[in-house]
C-alpha cells in the first residue's frame, strides 16, 4: 500500500487497520504534509520504504532523525514524488486520503495506473469527475470510496452494478434514487441570528465524528454533503436529481439506496471509519477492523428531517455547481477551500463562506474543463479571485 496524506485522521485510520493485519498488508510508501514527528513515528513501526513530503526543510529534518535511529526509509519531496508512490509498480493498492485539491494529480495517476484507489479525497471528483472516471474505465482500476456515506452506498448496490455502474443505469438496477445522510453538524439548531458569531474552535467540534479541521467546517455548514452529492453523481453515475440529503444527527445509517420495489436498503455501524476503511481495504471480503459493534439498544431511536437550505446555503450552491457542469465544480470547491481558510483564521465570519463561494460562482471562466490543465487554471482563478474578495472585505472575527 501507499498511503497518501499518511498523518491526517484517515491516514492514521488506515495504519490502524494495516497493523491488526501485518501478514496481509505492507505499506511501501507514505506521505505527510508537515508532522514529520508522526512519520518519523510511522517510519519506526512500519518501515515503509519511501516517505514523501512537500518541504525540503521538512524532509530534512526527517532524514536527519531517521538516520540517527537507523532507519532506512528514502525521504523525497515534491508532487512528483507523490506521483511516483501513487504508480509504483510494487503497489496494488493506494489510499487517497489528502485533503483538497493537492491530493488530486496523484490520486488520478494512482487510477490510470490502474490500482486499486481507496477514495477519501473529495476534491479529486469535485474537480475531476469525468477525467477520473473515464481514466478508471480505462485502465481497469478498481475503485472503493472510503468516505463513509459512499462506502455505504456502494454497499447497499447491487453487486455488477456497484461494480460497473458506467454499464447500466438507475433504472435498469431497479434504483430509484440514493439518500445521502447527514449529522446536520454542530449548529443544526443553532438560532440562525447566531450563526454569524460562530467561531472556529465551536465549528471544528463535530458531534459524531473525528475529523480534520477543514472537513469539520464543511461539515458545519453541509458544504461537505455538497461535496459529497457531486461526488455521487460520478461514482455511481447517479442523475443529480436521483441524490437526496437526509439530515440524520446520530450517524448511525451512514447512507441508503432506495429502489423500485418500494425496498430501502440501509448500511448501519458505529460513526468510525475504520469500518469502511477496512472494506475498502480487503474487498469484497471483510476484516477485523477494532471497531465498537454498534449497539442499537443504546441509541433507541433514529430521527430524521429535511436539510435547511436557508441554514445551509452551501448545500444548495453545490447542486448549483453540478448542474451548470464544466468548470464550476472546481471553482467551488476552490472557493470554498479558500473561505474554510479564511475562517479559520480569523478573516471572515462562518455566514460569509457561502456569500464567498457564491461570488466565485458568478464570475465568468472562458473554459469548458476538457482537461486536466484547464480544471487546475480554474482552481487557481477562482482561489485567486476568493483571496482579492477576502482581502477587500474589512471583517473582525473573535476566534
Amino acid at each position: 500500500m501507499s498511503i497518501l496524506g499518511a498523518t491526517g485522521s484517515i491516514g492514521q485510520s488506515t495504519l490502524d487497520v494495516a497493523a491488526r493485519h501485518p501478514e496481509r498488508y505492507e505499506v511501501f510508501a507514505v506521505s505527510g504534509a508537515s508532522q514529520v514527528e508522526k512519520l518519523l513515528a510511522i517510519a519506526a513501526q512500519f518501515e515503509p520504504r519511501y516517505i514523501v513530503l512537500l518541504e525540503e526543510s521538512k524532509a530534512q529534518w526527517l532524514r536527519d532523525a531517521l538516520n540517527q535511529k537507523a532507519l532506512n526509509c528514502e525521504v523525497l519531496v515534491g508532487e512528483q514524488a507523490l506521483i511516483d508512490i501513487a504508480v509504483a509498480p510494487e503497489v496494488d493498492t493506494v489510499m487517497a486520503a489528502i485533503v483538497g485539491a493537492a491530493g488530486m494529480p496523484a490520486t488520478l495517476a494512482a487510477a490510470k495506473a490502474g490500482k486499486r484507489v481507496l477514495l477519501a479525497n473529495k476534491e479529486t471528483l469535485v474537480l475531476a469527475g469525468q477525467l477520473f472516471m473515464d481514466a478508471v474505465k480505462h485502465s481497469g482500476a478498481q475503485l472503493l470510496p472510503i468516505d463513509s456515506e459512499h462506502n455505504a452506498i456502494f454497499q447497499s448496490l447491487p453487486v455488477q452494478f456497484r461494480e460497473h455502474p458506467y454499464q447500466s443505469s438507475f433504472e435498469q438496477a431497479g434504483i430509484e434514487k440514493l439518500l445521502l445522510t447527514a449529522s446536520g453538524g454542530p449548529f443544526r439548531t443553532r438560532a440562525l441570528d447566531d450563526l454569524a458569531s460562530i467561531t472556529p474552535a465551536e465549528a471544528v467540534k463535530h458531534p459524531n465524528w473525528s475529523m480534520g479541521r477543514k472537513i469539520s467546517v464543511d461539515s458545519a455548514s453541509l458544504m461537505n454533503k455538497g461535496l459529497e452529492v457531486i461526488e455521487a453523481h460520478w461514482l455511481f453515475n447517479a442523475p443529480i436529481d436521483l441524490i437526496d440529503v437526509v439530515v440524520h444527527p446520530q450517524s448511525v445509517i451512514h447512507s441508503m439506496v432506495q429502489y423500485r420495489d418500494g425496498s430501502v436498503i440501509a448500511q448501519l455501524g458505529s460513526p468510525d471509519m475504520r469500518t469502511p476503511i477496512a472494506y475498502g481495504m480487503a474487498y469484497p471480503e471483510r476484516i477485523q477492523a477494532g471497531v465498537k459493534p454498534l449497539d442499537l439498544f443504546s441509541i433507541a431511536r433514529l430521527d430524521f428531517e429535511a436539510p435547511d437550505l436557508v441554514r445551509f446555503p452551501c448545500l444548495a450552491l453545490a447542486y448549483k455547481a453540478i448542474r451548470q457542469g464544466g468548470v464550476a465544480p472546481a471553482v467551488l470547491n476552490a472557493a470554498n477551500e479558500v473561505a474554510v481558510d479564511s475562517f479559520l483564521n480569523g478573516k471572515i465570519k462562518f455566514t460569509q463562506i457561502p456569500e464567498l463561494i457564491e461570488s466565485c460562482l458568478s464570475v465568468q471562466y472562458d473554459l469548458s474543463a476538457l482537461n486536466l490543465e484547464e480544471l487546475l487554471l480554474a482552481d487557481s482563478q477562482a482561489r485567486a479571485y476568493a483571496n482579492s474578495q477576502v482581502a477587500n472585505w474589512s471583517v473582525g472575527v473573535a476566534c
